[in-house]
């Protein structure tokens, strides 16, 4: 088979090698669609994986090829959910699966999506309804990602939301949360991709403030009375916006931090006290959650995302002009082959992109 390989820091290599076995308790998985994250930029480029040499991408789907232990998942297309819990420490036994403290994780511990097959454990294989495109379920692991952090917080129906940071995970969280029923949304861009994207999700643009002409605290305080907002949403995960969300964020409110750290962060006093006497809460939001066949029942956030995706589908909006369609976040479709060159666009910012997806 064809992979990319990390042989060392910016040493990513697209060779010719052996396709893995399908391992006791695991399925070989025939790639179809992979995602190419943000976090695997500097992955790739800066840091390194845990293990090297290893095949990135942890957002992918395929068809399983081969299945000594369920034959019957063969010919099944399926999505992937990418952490393997170790099922022994407290958070497995909790069934927080997502906070195990041992995990091991397709495409930055152990080889991943940027190959034509990998070996996955059936219990992170996801079955696909036949509504649900390969791509869509290449993304199902972003969208995940964003549910979880839509529900690690209640939201009132009459709460004013923001948004800040509207890459692929802020975009979905978008969705999902005027999906769920809240409709007072405020947003926070840097680029004309992100706009576009929400104006043409059904967004008005005086719901967006766009950093290069406007100041977005006196933008929210312009939209909120001078309240701040109830819920503010950090998806940046620079120490300017978390003081920026702290900053507009209305007494007894919520903080969701949810974008990956670009550096140290460093606490201002100000951003302290506003925390203390505005009584604020802060909550982190990790990954998503993932019950394997017990999601079927429990509603876990991949359920959650599969389900609203198929009644997406089979809905008529009628005169909601909100229209959710995750693969139209989709700005490149590159082959396996070009993959350096999609890292490449993200790592410069070389031009306006999204969600740069690999197709086999």
């Amino acid at each position: 088979m064809r992979a990319q390989i990390l042989y060392g820091i910016d040493n990513l290599k697209y060779v010719e090698m052996e396709a893995p076995p399908a391992r006791p308790g695991e399925a070989l998985v025939k790639v179809t669609a992979s995602g190419i994250c943000g976090s695997d930029v500097p992955r790739i480029y800066k840091t390194g994986a845990h293990n090297m040499p290893l095949i990135p991408g942890h957002e992918f789907a395929g068809m399983v090829v081969s299945c000594r232990d369920r034959p019957d998942l063969e010919g099944r297309r399926v999505g992937v959910f990418p952490l393997i819990p170790c099922g022994r420490c407290p958070e497995c036994e909790s069934r927080r699966f997502e906070m195990c403290k041992n995990y091991n994780y397709l495409g930055s511990r152990r080889d991943g999506g940027f190959a034509e097959y990998v070996s996955v454990p059936i219990w992170n294989l996801v079955e696909l309804p036949d509504e649900i495109t390969d791509e869509e379920a290449a993304m199902l692991e972003p969208m995940s990602v964003a549910v979880h952090a839509m529900r690690r917080i209640f939201l009132d129906k009459r709460d004013t939301i923001v948004i800040c940071g509207l890459g692929t995970i802020g975009l979905l969280l978008s969705m999902f949360i005027y999906d769920a029923g809240y409709r007072k949304l405020l947003f926070v861009v840097n680029k004309d991709v992100q706009k576009s994207k929400l104006i043409g999700m059904g967004f008005d643009e005086d719901q967006i403030c766009d950093v290069r002409y406007g100041d977005p605290t006196a933008f929210i305080m312009d939209k909120t009375g001078g309240r701040g907002a109830d819920a503010y949403f950090e998806a940046v995960g620079r120490q300017e916006n978390y003081e920026q969300a702290v900053k507009c964020t209305a007494p007894v409110g919520k903080v969701v931090l949810v974008g990956n750290p670009a550096s140290d962060m460093a606490l201002t006093k100000d951003t302290y006290w506003k925390i203390l006497r505005n009584q604020l809460e802060l909550a982190g939001t990790w990954n998503s959650s993932y019950l394997g066949s017990e999601g079927t029942v429990c509603n876990d956030d991949w359920k959650y995302v599969m389900d609203r995706l198929v009644a997406w589908k089979d809905s008529e909006r009628g005169e909601d002009a909100h229209s959710f369609a995750p693969a139209e976040l989709i700005t490149h479709r590159i082959t396996l082959a070009e993959i350096p060159a999609g890292l490449d666009i993200m790592k410069r910012k070389s031009e306006d992109y999204v969600k740069i997806m690999v197709r086999m």
